[in-house]
C-alpha cells in the first residue's frame, strides 16, 4: 500500500509534500430523481457551475495541492458541459470523478471516459430494481446504474457505489454486496441515512447480525465497504448511533479530513473543509468560508483555515453527520500515516 506522509505544520504552507487533496464541486442542484431523503429531489434549479468558473478555479486548485476533483449535485450528468469539464480537469492533471444516480450513465459513460474520467460513483440503495427504484422513486434507475457501472469498468473507469442505509433497507445490503461483487464494482461506501429527526431501528442486534458479515467478508472474494461500519465500529459508536442517531465520526483527538478536502458550493459561493459539512448548516447561517475575495476565486484563505482548524479539533466531539468513509479516512491517516488513492 502506498502511503503519503501526515502534514505536521499548520497554515497555507502545510500542503507542500503531503497527500493530494480532494476537491468536491457541486455543479448544480437540479436532479431527475425523487429520493425521499434528499433536499434536491426533482429540483429544477437553473444554477450551473460554468466552464469559465472551472477555468478560473483550476490554477488555484493546482496551487492548493488538489489531485482529485469530484463533481456532485444534484445530478451532475444533467450539466450540459459535464464532459468538457472532465476533459479540462484531466488536461490540468487532475484525477476526475463524478457522483451520479446512474439514470443517464449508460448513454454518457463513453464520452466521459473519452474525456478522461477516472472514477464514477453510482448511488444504489437496494439489491434489485424492485427495492432500489422504490426507495429512489425512479423506475429504471437500478438497471441503468448497473449497466453504467459495467460499461465504466470495461472502459477503464474505476466503478464505485455509494449506498445510503437506514431502517428501511439495511436488510438489502447482503444481496446488494453480491450484486456489486458480480458486477465488478471496485469500491463501496455504506453511509447512514440522515434526516431531520431521530432514526430508530426496532432491533439493533439484528442490524449487527446481518451487516457485520458484510464488513468481515474476505476481500479477495467479496466487495467490502470502505471506512467504518455505518453504525459504528466500537461499542461506544454503536451506542451513540442506535440511541441518539449520531453517525460514526473521526476518532479523537483530531479530524484529518479537513487537511485533505475542499468542498465548493458554487451556487452560494462557499468553501468547506469536508464534504459532509454543507449539509449541517443551521438555517440562515452561512458556513465554511467565502469562495471569492474581491470577486476572485481563492482557496486556502485565512477564513478557510480558521474554519478547517475549528473542525480539526472539534469535529471528533461535535459532528453528527459524518460519513462512514470520511470517518474511516481520518482514522486511517491517524493510524497509518496516509491513505490509499481514491480512499475518500
Amino acid at each position: 500500500m502506498t502511503l503519503h506522509p501526515v502534514p505536521r505544520s499548520s497554515g497555507p504552507q502545510r500542503r507542500a509534500g503531503t497527500r493530494e487533496r480532494y476537491l468536491f464541486i457541486r455543479l448544480l442542484e437540479a436532479c431527475n430523481a425523487d429520493c425521499f431523503m434528499c433536499e434536491f429531489a426533482l429540483s429544477r434549479d437553473t444554477f450551473r457551475f460554468s466552464v469559465e468558473d472551472f477555468d478560473e478555479l483550476l490554477p488555484r486548485a493546482v496551487e492548493a495541492g488538489v489531485g482529485y476533483i469530484r463533481f456532485t449535485g444534484g445530478e451532475p450528468l444533467m450539466h450540459a458541459d459535464v464532459a468538457e469539464l472532465v476533459r479540462r480537469g484531466t488536461d490540468a492533471g487532475m484525477k476526475m470523478s463524478v457522483i451520479t444516480n446512474g439514470m443517464m450513465l449508460p448513454r454518457q459513460i463513453e464520452r466521459l471516459a473519452d474525456a478522461g474520467l477516472a472514477q464514477v460513483i453510482v448511488s444504489l440503495d437496494g439489491g434489485s430494481a424492485a427495492t432500489h427504484d422504490v426507495y429512489r422513486r425512479s423506475p429504471g434507475m437500478f438497471d441503468n446504474g448497473l449497466r453504467g457501472l459495467r460499461a465504466a469498468a470495461r472502459l477503464g473507469v474505476l466503478p464505485r457505489v455509494n449506498s445510503v442505509v437506514g431502517p428501511h433497507n439495511y436488510t438489502e445490503m447482503p444481496p446488494l454486496q453480491k450484486v456489486l461483487t458480480e458486477a465488478g464494482v471496485q469500491q463501496w461506501e455504506l453511509s447512514a441515512l440522515k434526516l431531520d429527526r431521530a432514526i430508530r431501528y426496532p432491533d439493533p442486534g439484528h442490524v449487527r447480525t446481518l451487516c457485520d458479515p458484510i464488513y468481515d467478508a474476505d476481500p479477495e472474494r467479496m466487495l467490502v465497504p470502505l471506512g467504518k461500519r455505518f453504525y459504528g465500529d466500537t461499542p461506544e459508536e454503536q451506542e451513540r448511533y442506535f440511541s441518539d442517531s449520531v453517525t460514526p465520526r473521526a476518532s479523537e483527538p483530531l479530524c484529518h479530513v479537513v487537511d485533505d478536502v475542499i468542498y465548493l458550493d458554487g451556487k452560494y459561493g462557499r468553501a468547506y473543509a469536508c464534504s459532509c459539512l454543507p449539509h449541517r448548516e443551521e438555517d440562515g447561517e452561512p458556513g465554511g468560508a467565502p469562495l471569492r475575495e474581491d470577486g476572485v476565486i481563492r482557496l486556502d484563505t485565512p477564513a478557510f483555515h480558521a474554519h478547517a482548524d475549528f473542525f480539526r479539533t472539534e469535529g471528533p466531539r461535535m459532528c453528527n453527520g459524518c460519513s462512514a468513509t470520511a470517518a474511516g479516512y481520518s482514522d486511517d491517516v491517524a493510524r497509518l500515516g496516509g491513505a490509499r488513492p481514491w480512499q475518500y
